[in-house]
């Protein structure tokens, strides 16, 4: 199974080496082409508007848009701001791909970075296993609401930070920073399934 992982900027290489290790063939995808090639894409954590130059640099824009509506997509961190339909703190350009409202650098700053344990909801833990996760804040943003047909996957407190439609998930976390596994997994799993 070949899996892209969006590879501009941001620490790709974490995400290509935990895709690896479950047995993925990991490819970084920095060219529109790529896109044909692979079953599904990690759009990494970063900077989201560093990201949007580079896109628009390297002409991916267009043909991420497309991909979005063809195949699975995980976001985390700024990979999840990517793929929302409403950006705030200030608003940008995103792919739409999940209809949620995202807002960036929520929780603060970059000293203001932490790891949290949480406790997954029964969907998630049905769907991969049980046991809280470790989930990897650095400069997160904060979805702030959901339409119906998003499925909340993990909340820390009030907040979603693993969100689902369709075949897309989009976490504010960084799942590629920790041990566990079950974020790739179940994100493998979509894109096994097409």
């Amino acid at each position: 199974m070949r899996v892209g992982v969006l590879s501009l900027q941001g620490d790709f290489e974490a995400h290509s080496r935990r895709l690896s290790d479950l047995g993925a063939e990991a490819v970084e995808v920095r060219y529109g082409h790529q896109l044909e090639e692979i079953g599904g894409l990690v759009l990494p954590g970063g900077e989201s508007t560093t990201n949007l130059i580079l896109m628009e640099e390297e002409r991916l824009w267009e043909p991420l848009q497309r991909f979005v509506g063809q195949r699975p997509v995980l976001g985390t961190c700024a990979g999840a701001i990517l793929l929302a339909r409403d950006v705030s703190n200030p608003s940008q350009p995103s792919l739409g791909a999940i209809a949620m409202s995202i807002e960036r650098n929520a929780y603060g700053r970059q000293a203001d970075s932490s790891i949290r344990t949480v406790e997954p909801e029964r969907e998630f833990t049905e769907r991969t296993r049980g046991g809280p996760l470790e989930a990897v804040f650095i400069r997160a943003p904060i979805i702030r609401s959901v339409d119906p047909g998003v499925t909340v996957l993990l909340r820390d407190g009030p907040d979603p930070i693993l969100v689902e439609q369709g075949r897309h998930l989009a976490a504010t976390f960084h799942a590629e920073l920790t041990t566990d596994t079950r974020l790739h997994e179940l994100f493998l799993d979509k894109v096994g399934r097409g």
